[in-house]
């Protein structure tokens, strides 16, 4: 599920609002950055993390999304089907739809015109001094944006990325290829009307790419009022081969082999992941440690396109489960000889 909001806010899943309020007050108030001079960064992050927990479970849209599909389903991490061609992505889905609110918007709506501290407060301005949210809160403005002493509506937010994994096969890694996404969004235009439009994009895999490297496309999320869109950020993820596994830019393949060929000498055939036939002689005597290396077979460098990581061939070496006195006799004599 990732993030389990109930577990932050220290709340069971049947909570009610009012039980939301009272452990987000609780802990709000515990971690709010103007509380936590000497801790900030990780007032930070625990105040954040917070917010954004109460955010999901007090609205009743987002809940129910959460405590369905976890909290990919809120933030659109499910895996697409296969991209071998072009693969249909609306950022526009429910599951897309998810747009933390800022942490001090929270603090404001839930704490209003009241002090924690107890006091009567009463309306006025949101700036520093205000009757409203005087100093002596936190010995500091409260709508400062941990630290900064701004109002907290000072202009547009950034909505949250967007992230999908990418699967791609090791051969496309290591070829290269070019992969299409046709994506639904919505936006806004100049008389304020939303609209859809499609867009396909187009992701360039490079030769040598690695697994978890990001291809970001800004702000093609939906378009909102005072919002910026989201950036889409596409994560590659390496499939797994029934031949290879990768290492850094290495390859590693397992050969099976009899005790008889590890002794007396052994070929390895291979078809290469861009479909050549490659032929490997063993002249050594191949022990359960031991391991060829073919330099240059390995997967591309992404940054020197004409270099490559090595192919390092292992072996299972297959032993006899029993011999019989004759074969026993006739290896000791071999051996010995």
């Amino acid at each position: 599920m990732g993030v389990d909001y109930y577990k932050i806010l220290q709340v069971d899943r049947n909570a009610k609002d009012e039980d939301l309020k009272k452990a987000y007050r609780k802990l709000a108030m515990k971690w709010h950055p103007d509380k936590n001079p000497n801790n900030k960064k990780e007032a930070e992050a625990k105040f954040k993390q917070i917010s954004e927990a109460y955010d999901v479970l007090s609205d009743p849209q987002k809940r129910a999304v959460y405590d369905q599909y976890g909290e990919e389903g809120l933030k659109g991490q499910a895996p697409p089907p296969d991209a071998g061609g072009t693969t249909y992505f609306h950022p526009g889905d429910g599951a897309f739809r998810f747009n933390a609110r800022n942490p001090n918007d929270i603090f404001a709506e839930i704490f209003g015109g009241s002090s924690p501290f107890g006091g009567g407060m009463g309306g006025g301005s949101r700036m520093r001094g205000s009757s409203r949210f005087p100093s002596s809160l936190f010995g500091d403005d409260i709508f400062s944006s941990f630290g900064d002493s701004r109002p907290m509506s000072s202009g547009p937010r950034k909505a949250p990325p967007i992230e999908r994994k990418l699967p791609c096969s090791l051969e496309e890694l290591y070829k290269g290829t070019t992969k299409k996404m046709k994506i639904s969004r919505e936006i806004v235009d100049a008389s304020g009307a939303t609209m859809v439009v499609e867009e396909i994009l187009t992701i360039t895999i490079k030769p040598g790419w690695k697994k978890g490297t990001k291809i970001t496309f800004p702000e093609k999320g939906n378009e909102e009022p005072n919002v910026i869109p989201a950036d889409l950020v596409f994560i590659v993820d390496e499939k797994p081969h029934s031949t290879f596994t990768r290492e850094g830019n290495d390859l590693i393949v397992v050969q099976k082999v009899s005790l008889a060929e590890a002794l007396a000498g052994y070929t390895v055939h291979l078809t290469t992941l861009d479909g050549r036939n490659l032929t490997v002689p063993i002249n050594s005597v191949i022990h359960p440690n031991y391991e060829e290396v073919v330099a240059r077979e390995g997967m591309p460098i992404p940054k020197e396109p004409s270099k490559r990581g090595n192919l390092r061939i292992k072996f299972n070496i297959k032993f006899p489960t029993r011999l019989t006195s004759e074969q026993k006799t006739g290896v000791k004599k071999l051996l010995a000889s």
